[in-house]
C-alpha cells in the first residue's frame, strides 16, 4: 500500500497538504538526515534565522512546517507567512502544516526536531513520540551572528557607487563622449559570445572572528554564512550572457555535487553550457574564509592535469559547430588543464577560418600560465606578473614588456592589469608607426573583493571592440565594468543597464 493510500486509511484525516508534503519530503530526501522545525512565523525576524541556521546544521534536509490559520490563530494569512519561509535558503522544503504536530511527526519520523530555548522547560507533545522512533528533540536558539544578515547581504549583492571615480581627462584624449559609449552598450546586446575555459566555482564562508587560540598562534573562527558563487571561466560567461544575446560555455568538470551546483547556476544566468565530466578530477572549488570584509584564507580544491585527447576531440568538435555563428570566442584559461594547446590551436584556426574575434586571458596568481600562447588575438589581458612570465623578461618597463608580448603572442593589443594601479593599454594604431599607449587607473578606490575584476574587464572590453569599438573606449567600458564587479562580494553577473547606469552617473 502506498503512503498516501496509508494515511488516508488511518482513523486521523489528514489534510490533503500534508498528505502532498509527505509525499515531496520523501521523494527528494531520499537517504538524507531530515530536520524538522515548526512555528507561526509572522514576521520573520534575526531570530527565526538563527534557529533556522541551527537547524540546518543539524542535518541534511531541512523541513520547515508553518502552522495554519486553524492551529495558531495569527494575524497573517498563511501565504504571506509561508512565502516568508521559502525564501530563506537554508530551508530545503517548507509547506502549511495543518494536522497536529504530533501526528505529522509521527509520519515523517524525522532525525531530529528542533524548538526553541524557551520550549526546553516546557511540555512537548512530540517528545514521546520522537523518543518512540529514535529520533532527536533538541533545543536551540542559535547564535548572535545572524544579527549582522543584513550587512551580508549589502556586502554580497549591492554595489557602492561613491566609491567609483572615472577620469574624464582619458575621455577627452580619445575623443569620446558618453553618448557614444552608451551605444556600444546597447549594439552589445546583439552579440552572440562562445566562452572556453577552466570552470570554478568560489565559495566564500562568512565568519566572526573568536580570537587567539591559546594552544598556538592561530587565529580562530566561526564560520557564520556561506555563499557559492560560478567563477572562473563560468563568470566570463555569465558577464557575456548578462551582456549580449547569447553565451555557449564549454568546460570540464568532476561529477559531483559542486558540478551540479555548476549546472544549476549556469542555467540560472542563461548560459548555455557543455559541461563535459572528466572522471580525473574534481569541478575546481575555491574556498575564501573572510573576516570583517577581509578574505583570511583560501583553500583549493582542484587537479591541473591536461584534459584526456578524447575529451579534448569532443570539446572541440561541439566548439566548432557553434563558431559559425558566433561573433567573439573568449579564452578564459584559468591553467587548471582545459586548455591544451592542441585545442587552443584547433579552436584559433576555426575561429580564423570563420573571421571570428579571438581575445585572451591565462590567469596564474597561484599556477604557471603563458598568455603567450594564444596566438593571433584581438586582445590579451595578463597581468604584470603573467606578462614577465610569459616573455620571461623581469627587468624591463612596462611599454617594452607589453610590445615584447604583443610580438611574440602576434596579438594587436595588450592590456596590462595592475591592480590597484589600474591598467596599461598597449595598442597598435593606424596613426603611428609601431605602437600607442596610455593608461587608466582603477576606477573604484575602495574595492571589496577584487577576485573578478579581470574577468570582467577582459568580457565587457573584448564584447565592446566585437561591435567595432576601438581598444581605448573598450578599455573604458572593461574599467566601468571591472569596479561595478569589486564594488561586491563574489560573481554576480553584469548587465547593460547597471553599467548604462554607473556611466551616466
Amino acid at each position: 500500500m502506498c503512503l498516501k493510500d496509508l494515511l488516508e486509511t488511518e482513523t486521523h484525516r489528514y489534510h490533503p497538504e500534508t498528505i502532498n508534503a509527505l509525499l515531496y519530503i520523501r521523494a527528494n530526501a531520499l537517504n538524507k538526515r531530515i530536520v524538522f522545525v515548526s512555528g507561526t512565523f509572522n514576521i520573520v525576524h534575526p531570530g527565526h534565522l538563527r534557529l533556522l541556521r541551527f537547524a540546518r546544521e543539524c542535518g541534511d534536509y531541512l523541513v520547515v512546517g508553518v502552522l495554519g490559520s486553524e492551529l495558531s490563530n495569527p494575524p497573517m494569512p498563511e501565504e504571506l507567512r509561508m512565502e516568508g519561509i521559502r525564501a530563506i535558503k537554508q530551508v530545503s522544503y517548507g509547506f502549511v502544516l495543518h494536522d497536529p504536530l504530533d501526528k505529522f511527526i509521527a509520519q515523517l519520523k524525522p532525525a531530529v526536531v528542533v524548538k526553541g530555548k524557551e520550549h526546553e522547560d516546557r511540555f512537548n507533545p512530540e517528545a514521546e513520540i520522537v523518543v518512540e522512533y529514535g529520533g532527536k528533540l533538541l533545543f536551540g536558539s542559535g547564535d548572535t551572528t545572524f544579527s549582522s544578515l543584513d550587512l551580508m547581504r549589502q556586502e554580497y549583492l549591492e554595489l557602492n557607487r561613491s566609491t567609483i571615480v572615472k577620469p574624464q581627462d582619458y575621455l577627452d584624449r580619445h575623443d569620446l563622449d558618453l553618448g557614444k559609449v552608451g551605444k556600444t552598450l546597447q549594439r552589445m546586446r546583439a552579440l552572440r559570445v562562445v566562452v572556453v575555459g577552466d570552470a570554478i566555482v568560489d565559495e566564500y564562508v562568512t565568519c566572526d572572528a573568536l580570537g587567539m587560540s591559546q594552544e598556538d598562534p592561530t587565529i580562530v573562527v566561526s564560520p557564520v554564512a556561506q555563499q557559492r558563487f560560478a567563477g572562473g571561466a563560468a563568470i566570463v560567461a555569465a558577464h557575456a550572457r548578462g551582456l549580449g544575446q547569447a553565451a555557449h560555455f564549454f568546460t570540464v568538470a568532476g561529477r559531483d555535487d559542486t558540478s551540479q551546483f555548476l549546472r544549476e547556476a549556469l542555467s540560472a544566468h542563461n548560459v548555455t553550457y557543455h559541461v563535459h565530466p572528466d572522471e580525473s578530477r574534481p569541478t575546481s572549488l575555491k574556498q575564501r574564509y573572510r573576516v570583517n570584509g577581509k578574505t583570511m584564507l583560501r583553500v583549493s580544491h582542484l587537479r591541473q592535469h591536461a584534459i584526456a585527447p578524447e575529451v579534448r576531440q569532443r570539446l572541440l568538435g561541439e566548439i566548432c559547430d557553434v563558431l559559425p555563428y558566433a561573433d567573439l570566442l573568449i579564452f578564459a584559461d584559468f591553467n587548471y588543464g582545459c586548455l591544451p594547446q592542441p585545442l587552443v590551436d584547433g579552436v584559433a584556426a576555426e575561429c580564423l577560418k570563420h573571421d571570428v574575434m579571438m581575445v585572451a586571458d591565462s590567469q596564474c596568481s597561484s599556477q604557471y600560465g603563458d598568455v603567450s600562447r594564444f596566438r593571433d588575438t584581438r586582445l590579451i589581458t595578463p597581468t604584470e606578473r603573467e606578462a614577465r612570465l610569459a616573455v620571461q623578461d623581469f627587468d624591463a618597463g612596462l611599454v617594452i614588456l607589453a610590445e615584447k608580448l604583443r610580438q611574440k603572442a602576434k596579438a594587436e593589443n595588450v592590456v596590462i592589469t595592475l591592480g590597484a594601479e589600474g591598467l596599461l593599454i598597449h595598442a597598435t594604431s593606424p596613426q603611428v608607426v609601431d605602437w600607442e599607449t596610455d593608461r587608466l587607473p582603477a576606477f573604484n578606490r575602495t574595492p571589496r573583493d577584487v577576485a573578478g575584476a579581470g574577468d570582467s574587464f577582459l568580457t565587457c572590453a573584448s564584447m565592446a571592440m566585437a561591435t567595432g569599438a576601438n581598444i581605448w573606449e573598450a578599455s573604458y567600458l572593461g574599467s566601468v565594468a571591472a569596479a561595478c564587479q569589486v564594488g561586491r562580494v563574489g560573481n554576480i553577473p553584469l548587465s547593460v543597464d547597471e553599467l548604462r547606469t554607473e556611466i551616466a552617473t
